[in-house]
This record gives structure tokens, sequence and C-alpha cells, in this order.
């Protein structure tokens, strides 16, 4: 324990206090329970595809199924945030989660494995829409980009984890170990959410403050007793329907730029943590040792992107840059497309390395700012429908990407006749299009963001929010 104290002081003190450091870690570990799961899928592709004889997309589609049973659930799981004990729901779908890990573990075929995938998409789906909404209740506006560049460090830890752990373990034992021990740490943090995280009043009354020991108990708030004229009135109206409540949301031009630009951000990510060990391996013709050690380097770039983005965006929100949630995720896009570029040319690790880990600098940069923005500009009531709506496009851009990018790499083997590891390569040169494309269309929103930000604050000051 003495030697946890200096490293949880540590903790405490970047996260904001006690109550802040439990938030950031139980949250952190659910992103990185996703993330590793799929980075572990490609750090063990050569075990897969030589047990059961699957091709790249085939391997690809085992990433493809859970995403894409995401995307399908992900409406009906917005509504339950917006409605159900939020932390609850949390904690059963972790545990199916880690059902289905052990389940995939003892898989004995491809068809076994492919199934045991589709019940990770309904953990997949709610984690989206239950963390956003229950960060929205626990995290001021002023410091969410911050608190979610913490967070969103657990995709990046987790893909690496995945990457590690299914190559080291998988290599040394076997693929399975990898699903079990994946599946026997989701186990362990359910009980934590379980233990450790209260169910947070609706509206901000739980709002943790930096410094606090716990999350602050508060009576619910609905948040929807604004009046019996604004029940009768037509927003009102279509606040109630689902239908009018996503048709409403889907209006909103910032939100649109929004969730395309995570979404695409999301695709790039998910093709290459899937086939990054294959190339790397193939391309540069590096062992195993040598791969840890890339990941490593790759990894922490990209967690200081999203840690630094995070904090230094509320700087210059803070300091009167009203439109700094939008402008630095557009930056970020194009720069990590134009670094990944020209780490792929080049020819040797000492060149490729720096820019890789600039390119992932950059791209962790990306989402933290880009979170907050979407919260920034939906009222309270709606945050786990609206994050909803995202995680439908993101899981969708997760679900095709690994077997688009397999698809490709496949086709232009059997076109251009190169190596697999060249194939890879310009396979993730041409997916960098649509990233760079990215930070173009995140500018559009710098005309729309600001008073889409305001008319949200002023529906949740009418609907009785602090």
């Amino acid at each position: 324990m003495s030697r946890l104290s200096p490293l949880l002081r540590w903790c405490e003190s970047a996260f904001g206090g006690p109550a802040r450091t439990g938030i950031v870690l139980m949250f952190g570990g659910v992103l990185a329970l996703a993330s590793a799961d799929i980075g572990m899928v490609g750090a063990l592709a050569r075990p897969l595809e030589a047990e059961f004889g699957i091709s790249h997309a085939e391997l690809g589609l085992l990433a493809t199924v859970s995403s894409g049973v995401g995307a399908l659930v992900a409406l009906p799981m917005g509504v339950f945030a917006d409605r159900v004990a939020r932390v609850r729901l949390l904690v059963l779908t972790v545990a199916l989660w880690s059902v289905a890990l052990i389940f995939g573990g003892i898989a004995p075929s491809y068809l076994w494995l492919l199934l045991s995938r589709l019940a990770l998409g309904a953990a997949v789906a709610a984690s989206g829409p239950l963390l956003a909404s229950l960060l929205g209740d626990l995290i001021v506006a002023e410091d969410r980009a911050k608190v979610y560049g913490w967070i969103l460090t657990g995709e990046m830890i987790g893909a690496g984890v995945g990457l590690i752990v299914g190559g080291g373990v998988g290599l040394a034992l076997s693929w399975r170990y990898g699903f079990w021990l994946l599946g026997l740490a989701g186990a362990g943090l359910g009980a934590a959410l379980y233990r450790w995280l209260p169910e947070p009043a609706r509206g901000g009354p739980s709002r943790v403050p930096p410094g606090a020991v716990e999350i602050p108990q508060a009576s619910p708030v609905t948040l929807r007793g604004a009046g019996a004229g604004a029940d009768r009135s037509e927003a009102g109206q279509a606040w109630r329907s689902l239908a009018g409540t996503f048709g409403l949301l889907l209006r909103v031009r910032t939100i649109r730029l929004l969730v395309v630009a995570s979404s695409i951000g999301y695709f790039f990510f998910a093709g290459l943590r899937t086939f990054v060990v294959v190339f790397v391996m193939e391309h540069y013709g590096v062992g195993v040792g040598e791969l840890i050690g890339l990941v490593v380097a790759v990894g922490a770039g990209g967690l200081t992107g999203a840690v630094l983005s995070g904090r230094q965006t509320d700087r210059w929100l803070a300091r009167g840059h009203s439109n700094a949630r939008i402008i630095v995720p557009a930056v970020a896009y194009a720069a990590t497309a134009v670094l990944f570029a020209l780490g792929l040319l080049a020819s040797t690790v000492p060149v490729a390395l720096p820019l890789f880990v600039g390119g992932a600098f950059m791209l962790g940069a990306a989402n933290p700012p880009l979170d907050a923005a979407r919260l920034d500009i939906v009222a309270p009531w709606m945050w786990g429908r609206a994050e909803s709506i995202r995680t439908v496009l993101r899981l969708s851009a997760e679900a095709g990407a690994p077997v688009l990018f397999g698809l490709l790499a496949d086709w232009l083997a059997g076109v251009v006749g190169t190596t697999y590891g060249v194939n890879l390569r310009d396979t993730f040169l041409l997916m960098l299009w649509p990233l760079l494309a990215n930070g173009l269309v995140m500018l559009l929103a710098r005309r729309t963001y600001t008073a889409d930000k305001q008319a949200a604050d002023a529906a949740a000051r009418a609907r009785g929010a602090p």
C-alpha cells in the first residue's frame, strides 16, 4: 500500500481530488475494456488466422460484429440513459461484456467466436450514452474537456494493453488466455462500479467540485417541470416524443458536424488498431520485443495528446476563446493525417517512430474537446439520447473499418501484387484522406457552436437546472 500511496496522491492532485480520481479511473476503465478487446484481436491476428483458417477480411469481421450490433442497439440505450438508473445499467453491461469475453476464449470454431462477440456489442453501445450522461451530471461544464482528456486515455491505454497482452500472452501461451484475462478484468471493474459509484442526481446537484472526497448526495431532479405552458408547447410535445427528440437533435447543425467528425476519427483508429501489429512486423521486420516498445512509445504520444489537449482547451475557453473546443479538434485531425502519412512513407523505424508518436499525439488531442463540445450544445435531459446518435455512427464506422481495411489490403494484394506489409501501408495511406477532410469539416462548426451552446444553456435554466 505504501508503494501505491505516492501514485494515488499524484492521481488525486492531477484529477482534482479523491472523488474525481474515482470517476476518472472507473470511466477510463470502461473505455479501456472496449479498446483492449479490439486491439487484442489485431494482436492475435496470426494465431486466430492459423487456428481457424480465416482470411484478413474474416479477421476484421471479428471486430466488426460487436460494433455492428452496438450500432443497432445504441438508440434504445440512449433512451435508457435518460430514464433509468444509469450506474446499475452500466454494471450489468460490463458484466455481460466479461461473460462474452470468457465464452469467446473457449470457442472451438470461428462461428462460435463470432457469435460470442455479438454480446460485446450491447456493452459497447451502452457505455457511450451512459458515460456521457453520468459525466455531464458529475463534472461542471468548465472542466469537462480536462476530465474527458483523462478518461479518454483509457481508450489508448486499453488499445496498448490489448496489443501487448494479446501479442505477449497469445504468443507465449495461447490466444485464449488473452480473452480470459480481459474477461476477469471486466468482472473486477463491474464490482468496482457497483461498490464505489453512486447514482448521481440529474441536472447538476451531484457535480463534484475539485478536491471533493466523495460524490455529493442529492435528491433526484427531473428537469421536466418548467410549467404547464412549456408542457403544452410544440417543443414540449417534441421532447416527450422519441422520434421528435431525435429529430430535434439532428436538426442542430453543430451536432451533425461533431458527430460526423468523431465517427471519421474512430473509423481510422479502429482500422489502425486492428492491423497495426501485422503491418509493423511485416513492413519493418520487427520482433515482439521491439513491437512492444513501439506500442508503448506511440501510446504515450496519444495519452499525452489527450491529457494536454483537454487541459489546454479548457484554459483557452476560460480566457474567452469560445470556439476553442472546435478549433483544437479541427487542427488535430488535419495534423494527424499529415504526420501519419509521412511516417508510413518512411522506410526505417528510427525515422517513422517520431512521426507516428506525433500523429498519435494529435489523434489523442482531438477527442477530449470534441466530446465536451457535444455536451455543451445539448440540454442535460437529452445527453443520453444525443450520445446514442453519435454512438450509432461511431460504432457503424468502427464496424466497417476492420472489414474495409482488410478487403482493401486483400484487393491490393491481388491487383498490385506487392507484399502484405506494403499493401497495408497503402491501405492506411488511402484511409488518411477522410481524416484530413475531417479537419476541414470541423471548421464549419465554428459558425453555429456558440449559438447552439447558448440555446442549450437557456433551455436547461428554463427547466430548473442550476
